[in-house]
């Protein structure tokens, strides 16, 4: 009889912690997602406003280097740890010091919007995930969160960031558990990331502001041909993903050697401004969502996503603000969109499974990418996305756009030693 009644004190005292938990983080979490959607929203109407004007207006391109002038000054004089972007916020998660400062929110909006207006190959996640991070980091002493929670706060952010800017809530969730710990999920983070991803989903989408539809891809059978040819494919969007990280990371370390910053970022826009007046400003410039959509409909030409790599990698190297992933978007869709040719698959499938499979790879989240692929594409050729995600994330190997990202699970055995390490120090 008194064992019975323990049990049942302790079941109730288990359901009204749970209960607390839940609210508790509800709470938090909605003033999360209406900081991150509002900001994501007040971007994204920004940054189409510039891309419409920068289209109407193709000399613009000619002043990169002065924009890019612009945004080195910025971060110089008052960047201080903001310049670190996204590996920041890795950073305080994996080893928190200080709040992100808040200026982090200006200066990554004004140095996204300036790239833009100005014609460089950037994307728009980074700016999205560290302005909801930033923001939501100033809660805990106005909520006076304990210490402990603050990481929690932090994955929680960067979910609503990457949510709210897609229009993927459930990819924008599990990107937050997955990125800052290559191969392994905090799953205490589970509860915030989700709550925090839908709210601010919720309320972008509340604000008017909407996000490009893709199509919806058919249902097609499993045969070993096209298992294979899956397979193949998924390899070359990992070896891409790799080149990509490594080829950004490379010419960063290339610009490092410009002693003063500001110059780095005029040097490095002639040379992007050159080569984008050679490819074409209007096709490769800016976010590319035109070409992406392209991709679905017809194969491209196999050169389009060698010239977003490159393009992109520059710069981003030289010190122009923005994202990878939709860049990423670009770079997977053209190359899959390319390999029909070749290979006896759709060519909306291709270039789905290039789209999440670059950045699965590049990103070194799998499972978001698969989620994402799921939310954009449909569920019915979710196992041949799901084998591109998981193909393309093996062949990256211990390598990423983030170099604060730290390996939790190796991919292969024989990289065991390398558990523990951040990526960008490993060999």
């Amino acid at each position: 009889m008194f064992a019975s009644a323990s049990f049942a004190r302790l079941r109730a005292s288990h359901f009204v912690s749970v209960l607390l938990f839940l609210l508790r983080w509800l709470l938090i979490c909605s003033l999360v997602g209406a900081l991150a959607g509002t900001a994501s929203a007040g971007f994204l109407v920004s940054l189409d406003w510039v891309t419409r004007w920068r289209e109407a207006h193709p000399w613009v391109l000619a002043l990169l280097p002065v924009a890019g002038l612009l945004i080195g000054l910025a971060y110089h004089h008052f960047g201080s740890r903001a310049v670190r972007g996204n590996n920041l916020i890795l950073d305080e998660i994996h080893r928190p010091s200080q709040r992100l400062p808040l200026r982090m929110v200006p200066l990554v909006l004004g140095g996204t919007l300036t790239t833009h207006l100005f014609g460089g190959s950037a994307g728009r996640e980074g700016t999205a995930v560290q302005m909801a991070a930033a923001l939501a980091d100033q809660l805990p002493r106005w909520l006076r969160l304990r210490p402990r929670d603050r990481r929690l706060l932090l994955i929680a952010g960067m979910s609503a960031g990457f949510a709210s800017v897609f229009g993927t809530p459930l990819a924008g969730a599990v990107f937050g558990l997955e990125v800052f710990l290559l191969g392994s999920i905090r799953y205490d983070a589970v509860l915030p990331s989700f709550l925090a991803a839908v709210a601010a989903d919720w309320v972008t989408r509340a604000w008017g502001v909407g996000h490009t539809h893709y199509p919806t891809l058919g249902e097609l059978p499993l045969t070993p041909l096209l298992l294979g040819c899956t397979l193949l494919a998924g390899a070359l969007f990992g070896l891409t993903a790799r080149a990509f990280a490594a080829l950004t990371h490379g010419i960063g370390r290339v610009f490092s050697r410009i002693s003063y910053p500001p110059l780095r970022t005029v040097v490095g826009g002639v040379v992007v401004a050159g080569l984008l007046w050679v490819a074409g400003p209007l096709r490769f410039g800016g976010l590319g969502i035109p070409v992406i959509v392209e991709a679905f409909q017809h194969p491209l030409a196999p050169t389009d996503w060698a010239w977003k790599l490159a393009l992109t990698a520059l710069t981003l190297g030289c010190g122009f603000k923005g994202g990878e992933v939709t860049p990423l978007f670009f770079i997977g869709a053209a190359l899959g969109s390319a390999l029909a040719v070749v290979l006896p698959l759709p060519v909306a499938l291709l270039a789905a499974m290039g789209f999440v499979g670059v950045f699965a790879g590049a990103a070194n989240t799998p499972l978001a990418c698969l989620l994402m692929g799921l939310e954009l594409f449909g569920t019915n050729a979710g196992v041949y996305l799901a084998l591109a995600c998981v193909v393309a994330y093996l062949f990256s190997g211990h390598t990423g756009i983030y170099g604060a990202q730290v390996v939790g699970q190796a991919k292969h055995l024989r990289d065991g030693r390398q558990q523990g390490r951040p990526l960008d120090i490993l060999p």
